[in-house]
């Protein structure tokens, strides 16, 4: 399975622990994140490229990350074939992928703990979509419902 993951200056030291942590269960990365630190840049510059790679079909899943989570979501949900969950605790992980079928989990740095990050980003690519009335509410999500 191949993750592309994506962040901002705030969310460097997470990505690093998510790509070690997946690569570690067997997960292939496309990182687009920014790699330094101390320098501060904008987060569209890297969801962007992370989303479009998820939204291509190129990637099974994405990881962005940003102080808040809530720009890296925002701009990824641009993307037509993008659902973007902002997720800051396990349920609600569980609840992206069952319920919401989320393709990229967004996440607020400045408001998660390594630990936390790590179990969140577990569960989220282990938990499985129920499909069901689910499914026929996520067609109604497009701007102009058919």
């Amino acid at each position: 399975m191949l993750i592309a993951i994506g962040s901002d200056h705030t969310g460097v030291y997470y990505k690093y622990a998510i790509n070690n942590f997946l690569i570690k269960k067997g997960y292939k990365i496309k990182d687009f994140g920014f790699s330094e630190q101390g320098k501060k840049v904008d987060y569209p510059d890297f969801i962007h490229p992370t989303a479009n790679f998820v939204n291509e079909g190129k990637a099974d899943f994405g990881i962005i990350i940003c102080g808040s989570g809530n720009g890296a979501a925002m701009t990824a949900n641009k993307y037509e074939k993008i659902r973007a969950a902002l997720v800051w605790k396990k349920e609600i992980a569980i609840l992206a992928r069952k319920h919401n079928n989320a393709n990229i989990i967004s996440l607020p740095a400045r408001f998660i703990k390594k630990n936390e990050i790590i179990e969140i980003v577990e569960i989220f690519l282990e938990t499985n979509f129920e499909g069901g009335r689910h499914k026929i509410r996520i067609k109604k999500i497009p701007t102009n419902p058919q």
